[in-house]
């Protein structure tokens, strides 16, 4: 035999990591759009051939088994309808997206945290009403005093946002990359500007 026969089944590891499919519901509204909802491509693959979704868009390459080959998935759509969240969790991420990854007190972009605008040592409570995402000097220059103590004020109060206010906001922030055959499918519900 010529050569070393084992390049012709071995693989790059990394060679297919970079094809996951974009999951939108029975609706073909995506399941989320922040963080955008993408199975790897071994998920989409193992969906279809179970027949839990269907493909709709695919990629040019293609896995093989011994029985059969499949073009990769890059849209699939669940045959069964996932009934969306109506209560929001108070998470880190939820309450960053809620403040558009801005500081509330600056609106600088990086190295945020969050803070009690009612500090915790005065009786605040950790809620969506009561909790703010802050850069962390912004935060260390309030520390446990009151809005008014420090002369700081927000750029909007706090308040819990609903499931959709929250999936809207999801929309501003796509991620790094997005494949051509998402597209149509992220922004087909959005309002057109006249």
């Amino acid at each position: 035999m010529d050569g070393d026969f084992r390049t012709e089944f071995v693989r790059e590891p990394g060679a297919l990591k970079q094809h996951p499919a974009l999951v939108l519901n029975a609706d073909y509204r995506p399941l989320s759009y922040y963080p955008l909802s993408l199975w790897p491509w071994q998920d989409a693959v193992k969906a279809a051939f179970l027949d839990r979704v269907d493909i709709v868009a695919e990629y040019d390459e293609v896995v093989r088994s011994p029985s059969m080959t499949l073009r990769i998935p890059s849209v699939v759509v669940l045959k069964d309808y996932v009934k969306p969240r109506k209560r929001v969790a108070f998470t880190r991420f939820n309450l960053f997206l809620r403040d558009e990854f801005r500081c509330q007190y600056c609106g600088a972009k990086g190295d945020l945290t969050f803070d009690h605008v009612v500090p915790r040592a005065a009786g605040g409570i950790t809620s969506w009403e009561n909790v703010v995402a802050a850069c962390s000097p912004c935060n260390l220059k309030k520390g446990s005093r009151s809005l008014r103590q420090t002369g700081m004020s927000l750029f909007k109060p706090p308040r819990q946002p609903s499931a959709q206010e929250l999936l809207n906001m999801g929309r501003r922030f796509p991620p790094n990359h997005l494949h051509d055959s998402w597209v149509d499918y992220l922004y087909w519900d959005a309002e057109l500007d006249a």
